[in-house]
């Protein structure tokens, strides 16, 4: 093609011809770019079909979830004012419900359980699940019970057998294994069992102090729930009620697993932005390697842009191919997300593939690839002619102001793309911001490395270790690049470890002699001696007998509870006002608290306004201080107090903790029932008292906190299975950037090589140089992302988790030995060839 043509126009048909041809000859490399950003785009499209098909599901079947159009609910039986409420709107089905321990008189086996009395023909969507079928419809007639599944599982119990609640024994009408708005989780604890409602009374739980909730279903699909709730709501919360709509909890439910998805997505992002870092890595190498090609086509009259477009239309050719296939595979992904989270969802999810992902993959791809690329790039716009003959290594004004540009619109890029994922300004800044300085930090180490090396490795060191060293910085080298690459993916990867630890962690506290492990709920006074005995019979301590005392707030500051429900500039949180505190008296601290402010008081003069002490999140949720004054309804005789201390307390221990402390000498005279708590070394000793007081004290409920132990660490086994999953996308894209990145300087490895073997080095000689280079840049970058890790961690436990931290020895044992190995693998696969052939022929294929 002639000069003039060239400079004539664009001259586009003619620029992809470059194009293709240029990316045939370096398609090994250009397929390594590719799959620097196919498992970035994977990962963001997976979770964004899961997140879309979860709204879905949950708006789909919200009324399913609920099993009704709207509840309304009590902690205690419903005021005067509420049940004229609840029965003006007319109730298609009520239930009361209620935590105990049942007997399962077949075998003597014990377990507390949440216990649901129903009426009426609930749920009115979706289906309460049996073994048998029947079961379902029959139980209310037959007068039956429906057990959990799984707990008639582990007590080998049948249909037909009985069961215990209280003083009531009825037969197992059949296995429940669902019913809407239950979830595996919540039922891990306390299994459910349903019974008819009009066996309740004969259970004689429902005693003073017991924990219980009323609850009346309505089906009026033609209601404005809206409208309803606007209404409704105020009325009934002043009378310690609550609604509920369908549309109200799947929004509930909605956001929290947004939170979730946003989470996913962040880790998703993480893996499409090391794929990003592998991209703007190879093409710089690409671009240095094709300048003469450049500057060449420019002394035949093709411009700057032409020079540009040819390349730039690899680059977005590569980011729309990359995007594609990473969007097939994302879509078979997310088929597994459902698997993955089944026993976080109270619902069967339902998969449907929608089409904005799909889009959204192979955009992302496009303008990843591009973006990441356009650094680089640049280069090709400031080529001179002359550098046929030789290459400047000067950078002009010009380059230097578009790289700016360059930066800031990569980085408004990505802030813009956070914003969308996360919904919130300053959480996408703090991302974007904490990625720029974890990049900083790796890419400082770097070159503080590379510095360092040059500096002061010791010049009489043996040829082949300075030689490999020394590498380090030579023309081409990648060690910025693998250091990022390596040490990203190594401390996303071992920061979940460590957090999950962390959090395992604070599961295990008073898990020992010296704390209870067994916690006795609802003692009545007259029950305690008897009690007492019981666990003396099983020869098990009595740690703790704590008295509790319900009450509810009268007044804050002088100012009536009804009247700071309607100022709407009252600074108090709502669930102030509608609780009911259950409150101890004593006169010491527990291990968990510490005073922040104030002077505890032990026991109360009789001549002094009550003192209490409240916990530091009670302080600030019902905006008072020290020398403020409370009143409270106890059992409908109010009581004058005012705040003498504010204490910290750690909630995360699983022992009692109170938000409300009052000293001795005030509540001793107050209706009230106790909590008695032991320590069982044993789960047979464990069983033996449970059998004991359930069978002597039916209204007793005994809480096993190693059962509750073992519950929450399985689920946060869950939880970090399913985010090292996702994490595992940024540490195989990591490893992706790492093979092309290593990849890309193979040519110029095998030059170095082979001018090696020219001078008379031997095959080991270059074997020993490669292999010392690499292992030094898997070890560096490997134990600088897990300091970092180790940094980051320590932060969180000191103040996120407010925990000590002690680091899990898993990423020190897999990840510094596995990636160092990984790498050392890559860099010696690309001289084989230089060991296998004369130089001559080497030189011969490459040229």
């Amino acid at each position: 093609m002639s000069t003039s043509k060239l400079k004539s126009k664009l001259n586009i048909p003619w620029l992809f011809k470059m194009a293709w041809r240029d990316a045939k000859a370096s398609r090994v490399r250009l397929l390594l770019f590719m799959a620097s950003i196919i498992l970035g785009i994977a990962a963001v499209v997976s979770i964004q079909l899961f997140s879309q098909n979860l709204t879905e599901n949950i708006q789909k079947q919200s009324k399913s979830l609920m099993g009704a159009d709207y509840t309304i609910d009590s902690d205690q039986l419903p005021t005067e004012r509420a049940q004229a409420i609840i029965d003006s709107l007319k109730p298609d089905a009520s239930e009361v419900n209620f935590v105990s321990m049942i007997a399962f008189p077949k075998n003597d086996g014990t377990k507390l359980v949440r216990v649901r009395g129903l009426i009426g023909d609930f749920p009115f969507y979706g289906i309460i699940e049996t073994q048998p079928v029947s079961a379902a419809a029959n139980y209310q007639k037959s007068g039956g019970a429906l057990v959990d599944a799984t707990l008639m599982l582990q007590y080998k119990m049948n249909p037909g057998d009985s069961i215990k609640i209280g003083e009531l024994t009825i037969p197992i009408a059949g296995a429940l294994q669902a019913i809407p708005g239950n979830t595996a989780i919540s039922t891990s604890v306390a299994p459910l069992v349903i019974i008819p409602y009009r066996y309740i009374d004969e259970t004689e739980l429902l005693q003073f102090g017991s924990r219980k909730e009323y609850q009346f279903f309505y089906k009026q699909p033609e209601v404005d729930l809206e409208a309803l709730e606007k209404r409704l709501e105020p009325m009934l919360e002043a009378e310690d009620a609550d609604l509920d709509t369908h549309t109200s909890t799947s929004r509930r439910l909605g956001r929290r697993y947004e939170n979730v998805g946003s989470f996913l997505n962040l880790t998703a992002f993480i893996a499409l932005l090391l794929g990003c870092v592998g991209i703007a890595s190879s093409v710089n190498i690409y671009i240095k390697e094709k300048i003469k090609a450049i500057a060449v086509l420019k002394c035949m009259g093709a411009s700057r842009k032409q020079s540009f477009l040819i390349f730039l239309i690899q680059i977005a050719g590569i980011g729309i191919v990359g995007g594609v296939i990473g969007t097939a595979i994302g879509v078979g992904l997310q088929e597994l997300f459902p698997l993955l989270l089944k026993e976080f969802l109270p619902f069967d999810l339902t998969i449907n593939i929608s089409v904005q992902p799909l889009i959204m993959g192979v955009i992302l791809g496009l303008v990843m690839s591009v973006l990441f690329a356009l650094l680089p790039l640049l280069r090709t716009w400031y080529v001179s002619p002359l550098e046929v003959l030789r290459v400047s290594a000067s950078t002009s004004a010009g380059s230097k102001k578009a790289r700016i540009v360059a930066i800031a619109v990569i980085i408004l890029f990505l802030y813009g793309f956070t914003f969308w994922l996360l919904k919130d300004w300053l959480f996408a800044l703090a991302f974007i911001g904490g990625v720029l300085v974890t990049f900083g930090v790796l890419a400082g180490i770097a070159i503080l490395s590379m510095k360092a090396v040059k500096n002061y490795f010791p010049k009489g060191a043996r040829f082949t270790t300075r030689q490999s060293l020394l590498n380090l910085f030579r023309p081409n080298n990648q060690t910025l690049v693998l250091l990022v690459a390596i040490g990203l993916g190594t401390f996303l990867i071992s920061t979940l470890y460590f957090t999950k630890d962390i959090l395992l962690d604070k599961t295990e506290l008073g898990q020992s002699s010296e704390s209870a492990n067994l916690i006795t709920l609802d003692v009545q006074p007259a029950q305690i001696d008897e009690v007492v005995k019981t666990f003396e019979a099983n020869n098990l301590p009595v740690i703790d007998n704590i008295p509790l005392v319900t009450m509810r707030i009268h007044s804050i500051k002088n100012v009536l509870v009804n009247a700071l429900r309607a100022d709407s500039t009252a600074q108090i949180r709502g669930w102030i006002l509608n609780h009911e505190f259950r409150t101890t008296y004593r006169d010491e601290l527990m291990a968990s608290e510490e005073i922040m402010e104030g002077e505890w008081v032990a026991t109360q003069n009789k001549n002094d306004l009550v003192q209490i002490s409240i916990s530091d999140n009670l302080a600030q949720d019902a905006n008072v201080g020290i020398g403020d004054s409370i009143v409270f309804n106890v059992q409908g005789v109010l009581m004058q107090t005012v705040v003498k201390s504010i204490r910290k307390v750690d909630w995360a221990n699983l022992q009692l903790n109170f938000s409300i402390v009052f000293p001795k000498g005030v509540l001793e005279d107050a209706p009230q029932f106790n909590v008695l708590t032991t320590y069982a070394a044993t789960e047979k000793a464990s069983a033996g008292l449970q059998r004991d007081l359930v069978s002597k004290f039916p209204n007793v409920s005994i809480i096993d906190l190693r059962q509750v132990y073992t519950v929450v660490e399985d689920i946060l086994d869950k939880v970090s299975w399913i985010i090292n999953f996702m994490a595992f996308f940024s540490i195989l894209t990591g490893i992706i950037v790492l093979i092309g990145s290593v990849r890309t300087s193979k040519y110029q490895r095998i030059k170095e090589s082979v001018l090696l073997r020219t001078l008379g080095a031997k095959n080991k000689q270059i074997l020993s140089i490669t292999a010392l280079e690499y292992l030094f840049l898997g070890v560096l970058g490997s134990l600088v992302g897990i300091l970092l890790a180790l940094i980051s961690s320590f932060l969180l436990a000191i103040f996120v988790f407010k925990e000590a931290f002690v680091p899990s020895l898993i990423p020190f044992f897999i990840f510094i030995p596995g990636i160092s190995l990984l790498v050392l693998g890559i860099g010696l696969s690309n001289i084989r060839e230089v060991l296998k052939s004369s130089p001559l022929e080497v030189l011969r294929k490459t040229a």
